[in-house]
């Protein structure tokens, strides 16, 4: 179980890094803590913490459709590990708990996705998250439908979501993202309709299937790093082109 506490000067951390929510001054702290056995001195071992944002437009209007799978994403996580979306923060619904035993922010901007930065700046700050535990989840065009990829970093790839969010980091691209496949437009369809647009059920199928698989992927990030296991993930999911 997490909760807030207020955190001594002193504390172990693991791996190294600074303790969760930690700001630069001030005496009291807040930290989101797992309750871990103490060392032999008596310490907690404290876990880096991530952030993990889905990315996708407030209301129910835009439940759904293709531009939101990034929320999906995060629902589901919540889910499957029991952390409730109940908190307002930095203008975004945010849910605090743990993966294992690392402690977890789930959080879902509540701006507009063009302004999804204006929660993920503030979130990062006021936790202390570093950029390698930043975990954004959001639609890729460029990926056929219900295909997913796992990365340690990248560029905005004209993803107006994912610039407001580099913008709000200093510009940085140095963080993950699970990118969820919808696919290309057909035709000559817009763009802006095709992402507002809800799925067909063949494809509202592929999505709840990628869904799944999502959240097994994030928890073997947030477990393990980038290691082989998201390398053969991301291998599954290119091979999975020829199924859907």
């Amino acid at each position: 179980m997490l909760h807030a506490i207020s955190v001594p000067k002193t504390c172990i951390l693991y791996p190294r890094s600074r303790c969760f929510g930690q700001r630069n001054r001030g005496s009291t702290r807040l930290s989101v803590r797992a309750s871990l056995p103490e060392t032999n001195d008596g310490f907690k071992v404290e876990y880096t913490p991530w952030l993990v944002v889905g990315l996708g437009n407030p209301g129910n209007k835009y439940h759904g459709t293709r531009h939101n799978v990034g929320f999906e994403m995060i629902d589901q996580i919540s889910r499957a590990e029991g952390i409730a979306l109940n908190t307002i923060q930095s203008k975004a619904l945010v849910g605090i708990g743990a993966i294992g035993e690392v402690p977890i922010l789930l959080a879902k901007p509540q701006a507009y996705m063009n302004f999804s930065g204006e929660s993920v700046g503030p979130l990062a700050a006021y936790y202390q998250v570093p950029l390698r535990h930043i975990l954004l989840i959001y639609d890729e065009m460029s990926l056929p439908n219900g295909v997913l990829r796992l990365q340690p970093k990248g560029g905005h790839g004209h993803h107006n979501g994912v610039k407001s969010v580099m913008g709000h980091l200093d510009g940085s691209r140095e963080f993950p993202r699970l990118c969820i496949g919808i696919g290309n437009p057909p035709g000559t369809m817009d763009m802006k309709a095709f992402l507002l647009q809800k799925f067909s059920p063949v494809e509202r199928n592929q999505i709840d299937e990628a869904l799944e698989q999502g959240v097994e992927a994030v928890r073997s990030l947030v477990l393990s790093g980038f290691n082989h296991q998201i390398k053969r993930f991301n291998l599954g999911q290119k091979y999975k082109i020829y199924k859907v």
